[in-house]
This record gives C-alpha cells, sequence and structure tokens, in this order.
C-alpha cells in the first residue's frame, strides 16, 4: 500500500512535537529533528522563500553571533556543542513547520493535526496522573511529569475559533467537538501553570484585538492592570504558607511569582529564599559576570560559557550538585550573556515581527502568528522562551508562516 505524502509528512510532524513534548533527552531530540530536515531535503524539492528567510534570519544571525564570543574564550567541548544545538533549535523547528507543510499545503488538515495531537497529549497526561503519581494531593506532585504544555493550549483555541474565523467546521458531530475540548481544558487546567494562564490570557486579548495599541486596547491593558494589583493585594493580604497541600501551594507560587523574577538579594544560606527566588537569584549571578568584563556585553560570553552559581545546588542527579549552569530561566539574561546585546536586539526583533502582524490584518493565521509573539516575549522572561529544550511552539509557528505567505500570494 503507497502511503501519500500528505500522511506521511502529516505523522512525522506529530511525530516530532511528540517526542519534544514527552521525551526529556534534549540530545535524543535535537538529533532527531536534524535527521527529519536533512532527510526531507534529500527527497523534497522545496524552496525556501525570501518572505521566510527574512523572517527567520535574526535566529539565524543570532546563532552565528554565538562563536564570536566564545572566540575570545578557552571553553569545553561538550559545552560548546551542547550550546550550539540550543540555539540551532528554534531554527530547526521553525524550518520544519514550515517545509513539511509547505508540502502538505492544506490548512485544514494542519490545524486538525494540532487539535488531535494536543487530544492525544491530554490523555497521556491523565494516564500519567492516575497511574504514576502516588500522591495526588499537592500540586508539586502532580506537577511533577509535566510543568505545562502550550501546544495543548494552542489546540484549545484552535478548535473553539476555526468555525469563527474560517466559517468552516473541523469535525461534524458536536459530541466530538465537546468531548475533545472538554477534554482538553481540564488536562491544560491539571497542570496548574501559571505561564499557561498568562499565555490563555494573550491569546483571548490577541483574538478580539484588544493588544492592538490603540484606544481600546490601552483601556483593556487599564482595566488588566488593576485587577492584577486587586488580586495581588489580595493574596499579600491573606496567609498562605509555603509547604501547604492543595491549591494553596498554586496560590503560594503565583503570590510569589514576580519577586522570583526579579529579586536578586538574596541569602543563599536560606535555601527557602533561594529556591522562592531562584530566577532572580542565577540572573543576578549571570549579569555579575558579564559586569566583571564589560565588553562581553557586546557579543557575550559564546558558546561554551557557564554560569558560576558560587556554591554547589541540587540541580542533578550528582550527589556533590552543580556549581556552574549553561542554560538560565530567564531568556533574556541567557541570550545576553550568550549572545551579548546584539543578539538580544534581534531576538526582540524577531519576536516583535511576530506579534506586529495583527496590526496589518486581522485573520485566524495572522491571529496565532501575533498570539505566539507576544506569549514568547512573556515565556522569555520565565522559560527561556524559544530556546527552551521542551519549546514546540515553533514548529506551529513555522507551519503559520507559511499559509500567511501562500494567503499573500492567493490574494
Amino acid at each position: 500500500m503507497k502511503i501519500s505524502a500528505v500522511k506521511f509528512y502529516t505523522f512525522f510532524f506529530a511525530i516530532v512535537i511528540f517526542l519534544q513534548l514527552y521525551i526529556y533527552s534534549f540530545r535524543f531530540n535535537i538529533f532527531f529533528q536534524l535527521f527529519v530536515l536533512t532527510g526531507f531535503f534529500a527527497l523534497e524539492k522545496v524552496k525556501i522563500s525570501t518572505s521566510f528567510f527574512k523572517t527567520s534570519l535574526p535566529l539565524v544571525i543570532i546563532f552565528t553571533l554565538g562563536f564570536i564570543g566564545m572566540a575570545f574564550e578557552r571553553y569545553h567541548l561538550y559545552n560548546i556543542i551542547k550550546d550550539i544545538f540550543h540555539f540551532i533549535k528554534p531554527v530547526l523547528a521553525i524550518c520544519i513547520g514550515y517545509c513539511f507543510y509547505k508540502k502538505i499545503n492544506n490548512f485544514k488538515l494542519f490545524v486538525k493535526t494540532i487539535i488531535i495531537t494536543g487530544f492525544i497529549s491530554a490523555i497521556l497526561h491523565y494516564i500519567i496522573i492516575i497511574f504514576f503519581i502516588k500522591n495526588i494531593e499537592t500540586v508539586s506532585n502532580i506537577r511533577e511529569h509535566g510543568t505545562d504544555n502550550f501546544m495543548e493550549l494552542i489546540a484549545i483555541f484552535f478548535l473553539a475559533y476555526y468555525k469563527k474565523f474560517q466559517n468552516d467546521q473541523l469535525f461534524q458531530s458536536k459530541i466530538i467537538h465537546k468531548t475533545i475540548f472538554g477534554v482538553l481544558l481540564t488536562s491544560s487546567v491539571l497542570y496548574f501553570s501559571r505561564t499557561m494562564i498568562v499565555m490563555a490570557i494573550l491569546t483571548l486579548l490577541t483574538i478580539y484585538g484588544y493588544t492592538i495599541i490603540n484606544r481600546k486596547g490601552l483601556r483593556i491593558a487599564a482595566l488588566l492592570l488593576i485587577f492584577t494589583l486587586g488580586f495581588y493585594a489580595f493574596l499579600f493580604s491573606i496567609n498562605i504558607q509555603r509547604n501547604k497541600k492543595g491549591i494553596d501551594s498554586f496560590l503560594y507560587k503565583v503570590k510569589n511569582a514576580p519577586a522570583e523574577v526579579f529579586k536578586t538579594r538574596i541569602n543563599r544560606e536560606n535555601h527557602a529564599d533561594l529556591w522562592d527566588h531562584w530566577r532572580g537569584y542565577e540572573a543576578n549571578r549571570a549579569l555579575t559576570l558579564l559586569n566583571d568584563k564589560p565588553i562581553r556585553y557586546f557579543f557575550g560570553c559564546g558558546y561554551g560559557s557557564l554560569v558560576n552559581l558560587k556554591f554547589y545546588a541540587p540541580l542533578s542527579g550528582e550527589p556533590k550538585g552543580m556549581k556552574y549552569i549553561c542554560e538560565l530561566h530567564n531568556g533574556y539574561v541567557y541570550i545576553l550573556y550568550k549572545i551579548g546585546i546584539v543578539g538580544l536586539l534581534l531576538y526582540l526583533l524577531f519576536l516583535f515581527n511576530m506579534y506586529l502582524k495583527i496590526y496589518f490584518n486581522k485573520d485566524f493565521i495572522t491571529i496565532f502568528i501575533s498570539a505566539i509573539g507576544l506569549s514568547f516575549i512573556f515565556t522569555t522572561l520565565v522559560t527561556v522562551g524559544i530556546n527552551n529544550s521542551n519549546e514546540s511552539l515553533m514548529f506551529i509557528l513555522g507551519a503559520l508562516l507559511f499559509f500567511k505567505e501562500r494567503q499573500k500570494v492567493n490574494s
């Protein structure tokens, strides 16, 4: 039986995303993605358009700049290779999404693939919670095998708004539609992810046009700011204990979120203080090392550079722990440390270019390109952004960029 190219590449696209989400070996995923993209170019004659090349060029330049900072230092080869793969990953992901769907060329199938992949991922999430988590009384235990899943979140919005914008039905049966939506929504809630909540809000605001800077957008932004300040005033007015079970532990994390990122004056001897503000601590250590040699601000410390924590942190399976780390939670500081201010500006240029597309045309494709760009602007602050080891949205973004390109050609 002959398998069509459409089915073949759709299957492989879904597999790439699944492995990205559920195989925690970064090394395995990066080599598999290299294999997939190399195999694709060996089998197919798909040309990269000028439009896509210009869009993804900042990512390519960022990747190239990492070699400049490296040239002035002497680093361990293993750490150099690891960093190279971390910075080539978003380029691979966006190219796989673009190239595969340039070959498949079916937008409805793309949306269905994301939704079905998200649905299967949600089922796996339920299985993990039911069979692999012994104690579900605490949020931290539930999150042990899954801290977030942005692909499932995008699948919810694809399912909910496809008909509104495309005037077409994805699934003929309303029961199937509601079942998939319910499964995806419940699974997303069970991640208890602060980042997913913010991303969901940003996506909703983008869908209804409130992320455009105009009178209406500024009014909504002001209302959200007032609500957020009020909510945090409430959180700080009640006693939420750090090690409580259930929803209290999640509320404590929400309450602690701003300080976790921005507080830098931390007592390392106080473990509670250190772990509650870990993101701020590691970012501060990176900036301190940059200050030691201000010239590093221009092109960074390069591939292979490590951040000295000044103590052995229990971040790995080693009994002694880790004193030097290669990756930070704060993606802005991470890029600044590795690539420098030029790389950071290019990174912001890429993300703002995605976000600004909503200003020129408001349709299903443009809305989600803009929403993903806006979400990355936020997630870069807390989960490294596009350089995250388990990041899956760049594959979806690559496909959306192709369909946007096709839309322009057709019009």
